[in-house]
């Protein structure tokens, strides 16, 4: 009882930036929002017309993003764990669609894409969603209504968190886990979010390109859950005690649900119904397709079998490397991105977290961290203005100068959600705790978080 007093003491103070810029909103809802209109649209002209066409696309790629947080996340990662288990991993994706959905609303958008401060952060102008209409917002997109841009951006925010959940899978208590998830996309997610993709963001204005998250979602978060699996320590058991998945089928449709819903997170990010999202479209499926294919053959090499286990993780790595390539590259970049994600993915996974020895449950870092990073820079090497005039060349069309900014991108990022994500797991530790309980860890985190079971033994 006193852990739940001082989860809510730490949630409140958490919360003074949105509260103060919500109420402010509140106050002020009659405001006006001529403010908002692009910096380059000159005083009285007319805003754009919202495109129905893009707007119905988006509406859906919004969804299909949705989708890929429950239940597509939690379905795969819910069955890799043993059953005792499986309802906390339903819980925590849940929960973070809930919690961040909220913080998204109060001032998470504001932060991330809301007018700039020195490159750093987003100010207040837009916490409470305050002048954020259902009129076109030119500097985000000229065809679709701010709200649905805003919505669309929550999408990334939710999955990104979540996916830290496989790192620490099994043995985070719920308390801790939640205040932790607030604390972390409030002072890492968001603020990482305004550096790439906000306008006037300090590494977007120098040059790094990220269609649809490599770094932001997948590297800031991966980095996260190397963190958690090394503050956390090893699960009871591990390496030698643990049983397989529970359930494999859970895994293969939470995968599938994964792919499916991925096209709306990449194409989507085009941000209109147009050549651009169809090319992004194809070099996801693409890479997702010769992603697993690697991990297999690099499975049957290794390890004498094919493997369902083995097949799905590659195309979850072909996923991840394609998504910020994914707007900038030619099918055949699409092609050499995902055979490149399944090697390495599955390098780290079966050879270099067996000789570090760390606890990545469910190999969040070795997949999503090493997945971004591979693709991050595969897009300094693959990139062509050919397929898209809003970037850039890669080093293979002549600029080797971009492949220096992503890697300049990619460092900063891994380094600020370290550090930033240690620093705040300390202090959730101290102040709720983050692991749960050795008898806890027993007997599971369903019944001794939750109070329920998944299965029950029917008389």
């Amino acid at each position: 009882m006193r852990n739940w007093k001082r989860l809510i003491v730490v949630m409140v103070a958490a919360l003074p930036v949105g509260g103060i810029g919500a109420a402010s909103a509140w106050a002020n809802e009659a405001a006006p929002t001529t403010a908002l209109v692009s910096a380059g649209a000159a005083v009285g002209t007319v805003a754009p017309a919202v495109n129905t066409g893009d707007t119905a696309w988006i509406m859906v790629s919004t969804a299909l993003v949705m989708f890929m947080t429950i239940p597509g996340l939690a379905l795969f990662y819910g069955g890799l764990v043993r059953k005792k288990n499986v309802l906390s991993i339903l819980m925590q994706c849940f929960f973070i669609m809930c919690l961040i959905s909220l913080q998204w609303v109060l001032f998470g958008y504001s932060l991330s894409f809301g007018p700039d401060i020195g490159g750093w952060i987003g100010g207040l102008a837009w916490a409470g969603l305050r002048g954020v209409t259902t009129e076109v917002y030119p500097a985000y997109s000229a065809t679709i209504p701010h709200q649905l841009f805003m919505i669309f951006q929550m999408m990334f925010a939710v999955i990104t968190p979540a996916l830290i959940i496989g790192a620490f899978a099994e043995r985070m208590k719920f308390a801790g886990f939640a205040v932790f998830t607030l604390l972390w996309a409030s002072f890492v997610y968001d603020p990482v979010c305004h550096w790439v993709w906000g306008v006037g963001g300090w590494l977007r204005v120098n040059g790094a390109l990220d269609f649809a998250g490599g770094t932001v979602v997948h590297i800031n978060a991966g980095i996260a859950a190397l963190a958690a699996a090394i503050v956390l320590g090893k699960r009871q058991g591990h390496p030698n005690k643990l049983p397989p998945p529970h359930n494999l089928p859970f895994a293969v449709v939470g995968a599938a649900m994964l792919w499916f819903g991925w096209y709306g997170f990449n194409a989507g990010s085009a941000l209109s119904a147009n050549g651009l999202a169809v090319s992004a479209f194809v070099a996801t499926h693409i890479a997702t397709a010769v992603a697993g294919l690697a991990w297999m053959v690099m499975d049957y090499i290794f390890n004498k079998h094919a493997t369902v286990l083995g097949i799905i993780s590659g195309a979850v790595a072909g996923l991840v490397a394609i998504t910020p390539a994914a707007g900038y590259v030619t099918p055949l970049g699409a092609v050499a991105i995902g055979a490149g994600a399944g090697a390495i993915c599955y390098a780290f996974v079966m050879f270099v977290k067996p000789r570090l020895g760390y606890d990545d449950a469910l190999d969040a870092f070795g997949i999503h961290c090493m997945g971004g990073v591979w693709g991050a820079l595969a897009t300094g090497l693959f990139a062509s203005k050919a397929v898209n005039a809003a970037g850039a060349d890669g080093l293979f069309y002549g600029n080797p100068g971009q492949l220096l900014i992503q890697l300049k991108a990619v460092a900063i990022i891994a380094a600020y959600s370290l550090v930033v994500s240690v620093a705040l797991m300390k202090l959730v530790d101290r102040v709720v705790g983050l692991r749960a309980r050795e008898q806890d860890e027993r007997i599971g985190l369903d019944l001794t978080d939750h109070r329920e079971a998944a299965y029950t033994m029917l008389e």
